[in-house]
């Protein structure tokens, strides 16, 4: 926690290092637990972690040890005898801080900052030491983020991750620097713009996200992990350590309620096998998230995006990500459909999403023509309704023609309620389809997703109940009932 610096963005408003910070001895036991514990790498930062003069002898611990050490740094420090000090000890990258063009850099750290980092980089290189650039993104320096592309590009600066600036700390105090939701399109647009380009490896964090066609393909880079968005790693893959030995679920995250033990009163390894120990994200479900984020598609893999991110900017770990790029898609779409009255071309647009598998446009299309429903025209004398029993209600038997309104409702009721089960919202899915059944009261379509969603609610001996009278009702002919039957059998451990 102790720094030389005093930047306006620190989310950790460092100053003097804390009486409480662990010992040379404490924290080489540390680094010894570390390694026992089988961790992959460790980054430290700070701070600056380079005020910390046993720093060469923790990383060299680390390093015996196998662990890959990193290091984040304000640069301010390394001379050429720090950075082969460090060569030496078994660093493996040293990432240093840099937020702008000199100018917006030294307003936001510190005078002479800027000129000081070009030399750190010159001396790591020249030690043979990896390095890369960590850039925290607001208001202040947005503007500049094309030419300081060019500036690490000629620096020699190979990797570069950028990150969301929260208010957290000395950045809660600038509120004017802080970045508004509509911003992280345009970040996901540079960095995939950055990519493209090939000069420099830019990593988005973890804060900036998520599913968005181009975010989607720069995670899943080799060297971002190779897959997409899936969850927080805080209390699953990794945890956070504090300058006193506090362990919780991820650094930026301060709060004492999610400070989970303390390596000075019982053992690393105990803290971290302790199963009611960071339940907050080891138990969280997609149940457990509130507004866009409860019925989004992606919801039980994303839970929300970066807690800290929902912490900070809301106020509630649980609460909606307004900073998602996929909850601001989902926004606007619910924007503009407000526009449309057209039931029929709104259920059209329904299934033809649903032909192609994007569920969440699917279920909003029909859940608006439901919301126009009772005022749309329709000529009930001259629609043919549907026999009752009739199966799958969701494919082309109702385009064409005039519809009739109870035949429209079931049509966009049995779109919902599907698009909803695939986004897996069964509450959602649950209500469509009972509402369905209050117009057809036999039908297998209805049946069926009812069937399926209480199921998955937990209540699944009625749902197997309401599956197997619509197998019934279609003579047990019907391939996707008797499929849906079966499933639902073997996930009750009955015979099929």
């Amino acid at each position: 926690m102790g720094c030389n610096m005093r930047c306006g963005h620190c989310g950790s408003s460092c100053e003097n290092r804390l009486p409480d910070e662990l010992t040379t001895e404490e924290a080489l036991s540390l680094a010894d637990q570390i390694a026992d514990l089988g961790l992959s790498w460790i980054t430290l930062s700070g701070g600056e972690p380079l005020i910390r003069e046993d720093l060469p002898i923790l990383v060299q611990r680390l390093a015996s040890r196998g662990v890959i050490v990193n290091m984040i740094t304000n640069g301010w420090l390394i001379d050429l005898e720090v950075a082969q000090t460090l060569k030496e000890s078994g660093i493996s990258t040293v990432a240093i801080s840099i937020d702008g063009t000199e100018e917006i850099h030294d307003s936001i750290r510190m005078a002479g900052s800027f000129k000081r980092i070009e030399k750190a980089i010159s001396h790591l290189k020249h030690a043979g030491i990896n390095v890369g650039a960590v850039t925290t993104i607001s208001n202040k320096n947005f503007d500049c983020l094309r030419e300081l592309h060019q500036i690490l590009i000629d620096m020699g600066v190979k990797s570069w991750q950028v990150q969301l600036g929260q208010p957290m700390g000395n950045f809660k105090e600038r509120p004017q620097w802080v970045s508004a939701p509509g911003v992280i399109p345009a970040i996901i647009d540079f960095c995939y713009e950055t990519w493209l380009e090939g000069q420099i490896n830019i990593r988005p964090a973890d804060c900036i996200g998520y599913y968005s066609e181009k975010e989607m393909i720069i995670r899943q880079k080799p060297e971002m992990g190779g897959s997409i968005w899936n969850g927080c790693n805080a209390g699953l893959r990794s945890f956070g350590i504090l300058q006193n030995g506090d362990i919780l679920g991820c650094t930026s995250i301060r709060e004492k309620s999610f400070v989970e033990g303390n390596i000075k009163n019982e053992p690393l390894a105990q803290i971290w096998n302790n199963p009611d120990n960071f339940s907050w994200r080891r138990k969280m479900t997609k149940a457990d998230l509130v507004g866009d984020c409860a019925i989004c598609a992606y919801g039980s893999r994303c839970l929300g995006g970066c807690p800290n991110v929902r912490i900070t900017m809301s106020g509630d770990i649980n609460s909606d990500n307004l900073y998602c790029s996929y909850n601001l898609a989902i926004k606007g779409l619910r924007e503009r459909l407000l526009q449309e009255t057209d039931c029929k071309w709104l259920t059209v647009q329904a299934e033809q999403a649903l032909r192609v598998k994007d569920f969440q446009t699917s279920a909003f299309f029909a859940e608006r023509a439901l919301e126009l429903a009772g005022e749309a025209p329709f000529n009930e004398k001259a629609a043919t309704p549907l026999p009752e029993g009739s199966g799958s209600g969701i494919h082309s038997r109702y385009s064409g023609g005039v519809w009739g309104r109870a035949s429209f409702k079931k049509k966009a009721l049995a779109i919902k309620g599907f698009a909803e089960f695939m986004c897996g919202n069964y509450s959602l899915c649950e209500a469509a389809n009972r509402k369905a059944l209050e117009l057809y009261p036999n039908d297998t379509y209805a049946l069926k997703g009812l069937g399926l969603a209480l199921h998955k609610l937990g209540d699944s001996e009625q749902g197997l109940k309401l599956i197997e009278e619509a197998a019934k009702l279609t003579n047990y002919a019907d391939a996707d009932i008797m499929h849906d039957l079966n499933y639902v059998r073997q996930e009750m451990k009955f015979p099929t």
